[in-house]
């Protein structure tokens, strides 16, 4: 760079009036080449230069578009110079039809295609217990069947991997397979009444049923969720995991449809117990991260209070902060700057986001920008130091009124500045002026907080796995996503295990 920031922060229009053209001039060339090497060095990403991928905003583009055509095996579609042979004689390319496109998609999609030979389970383990199940009552007449007194024989019989507590004298979990007979029984009636599975009924949400006909057993499904939500572990490495550690060959499939009917058992708790609880607390800290569904841009919520945490995926709107608000929603809400919630009443504004802006402002290089950032940092300062005195030692009389004059002395700079032609200065008074009153609620009440530091330290272990994982690939993923870490964080809240209550 040709200018530093100590050269920037003494250059605006006044200084550039004092120049000769000649001086001009070169000055013009040395900020022309620093802006081209600033524009090189933004313009890198994943795919030209050493960047990661994971470096990429989420709402970029997951997939990158080929830039030039694929030969295929014949080479019938290479591209051939003019003048070689066989160049006049090339067919074009077909155009594309409905069914090609759809045998692409088809061909992108993940899992196994369609007409293609499955794979059975090979794994033999020993059976380690069984347990019989018998039928309580005749389905016909009623009656009461007890196993000594009928005549019985088996019908049906499943397998299931479970993890149980070890042996007595041993600690930790051990792997048990477990021989599950179903029997029919003779009434004197004349009847064969059926012992069977029990199931839930299908729901047109979910894909998943929720049935005791599973291989995996409460506590194992239970392991598996720990290792892909808590871990952050992929589904592939999940099975690793388990065939390494546990000598359990189970497929990546089963292991995805283990973490989907844990969240569809789970969906009740949270649609009834966690937002009731989200909807009646008294303060309320409420954030959003960007979060990826195939591609697609949506984003994750959190709203999380002392003893309950909940999210939710969708996009950003005004109708997701109603849908889990609710239409008569009136108590303290803690958030950041989005528009959306503005039409609550009893708001609060987190002043560390403010703080950022305003350093930022007061280490740029436009000057109102700086005299603003610097004000508005000292304004911050004062308050929050009154607050924490206050909530040591109340004063005797309030705080806005003891603070009316620096606060009044802030509000002209802002509407000074609301015009501003500088950019970052001009968002950061607009911004200030629109959500003034939510910025000053804690004078009159210093015992609300001042940060949104526990909306945010909910999403973080999530945004780590949003940035590992790359999102989700469904719309059923990212519901179960949200389900269970909503039961994760909650149990978490309230300081008990999450797994035994999945389980």
């Amino acid at each position: 760079m040709h200018l530093s920031d100590h050269d920037l922060r003494q250059l605006d229009e006044a200084a550039l009036a004092k120049l000769t053209p000649e001086q001009a001039q070169a000055l013009l060339g040395k900020a022309l080449a620093d802006l081209k090497a600033a524009r090189e060095k933004l313009a890198q990403n994943s795919r030209n230069s050493s960047r990661p991928p994971s470096t990429r905003a989420p709402w970029e583009q997951t997939q990158e578009q080929d830039e030039t055509p694929v030969a295929s095996a014949a080479g019938e579609h290479e591209t051939k110079p003019a003048g070689e042979p066989g160049a006049q004689c090339q067919e074009k390319p077909s155009r594309s039809t409905p069914a090609n496109k759809a045998a692409k998609q088809d061909a992108a999609r993940p899992g196994r295609r369609k007409g293609a030979p499955g794979h059975s389970r090979t794994q033999a383990l020993p059976i380690d217990a069984e347990q019989v199940h018998a039928p309580h009552g005749c389905a016909r007449c009623g009656r009461p069947l007890e196993e000594a007194s009928h005549a019985h024989r088996p019908h049906n019989a499943r397998y299931m991997l479970d993890l149980v507590p070890a042996a007595a004298g041993g600690s930790g979990l051990v792997v048990q397979h477990t021989k599950h007979i179903y029997w029919e029984m003779l009434c004197p009636c004349g009847h064969w009444s059926r012992a069977l599975p029990g199931r839930c009924d299908e729901e047109a949400a979910w894909t998943v049923k929720l049935s005791e006909w599973h291989l995996a057993g409460p506590t194992l499904v239970a392991f598996i969720c720990a290792l892909t939500q808590r871990m952050r572990l992929s589904r592939a490495k999940v099975r690793e995991f388990l065939s390494d550690w546990l000598g359990l060959s189970l497929s990546t499939a089963l292991i995805n449809q283990c973490v989907h009917e844990a969240a569809r058992a789970l969906e009740p708790v949270v649609e009834q117990e966690i937002l009731a609880t989200v909807r009646n607390v008294e303060l309320l800290y409420a954030d959003e991260t960007s979060w990826k569904e195939h591609g697609k841009l949506l984003w994750l919520w959190v709203f999380t209070c002392a003893t309950a945490t909940l999210f939710i995926v969708g996009r950003r709107t005004r109708e997701m902060v109603q849908r889990v608000l609710g239409e008569g929603f009136g108590n303290w809400l803690m958030s950041d700057g989005y528009w959306a919630y503005r039409e609550l009443d009893q708001r609060l504004r987190c002043l560390p986001h403010i703080i950022r802006k305003a350093r930022a402002l007061e280490e740029g290089f436009a000057a109102q920008g700086c005299e603003l950032g610097r004000h508005v940092l000292d304004v911050i300062t004062t308050v929050m130091q009154a607050v924490y005195e206050a909530r040591g030692a109340p004063p005797p009389g309030g705080l806005r009124e003891s603070h009316a004059p620096l606060l009044n002395g802030l509000l002209q700079h802002c509407l000074r500045l609301a015009d501003c032609p500088h950019e970052k200065t001009r968002a950061l008074a607009r911004e200030l002026l629109n959500d003034w009153d939510t910025f000053w609620v804690v004078l009159d009440h210093p015992e609300l907080p001042l940060s949104n530091n526990e909306a945010e330290r909910a999403l973080r272990h999530w945004v780590i796995a949003r940035r590992i994982g790359m999102g989700t690939r469904t719309a059923q993923g990212t519901r179960a996503f949200a389900l269970l870490a909503s039961v994760i964080e909650t149990c978490r809240k309230r300081g008990v295990s999450p797994w035994p209550y999945i389980a």
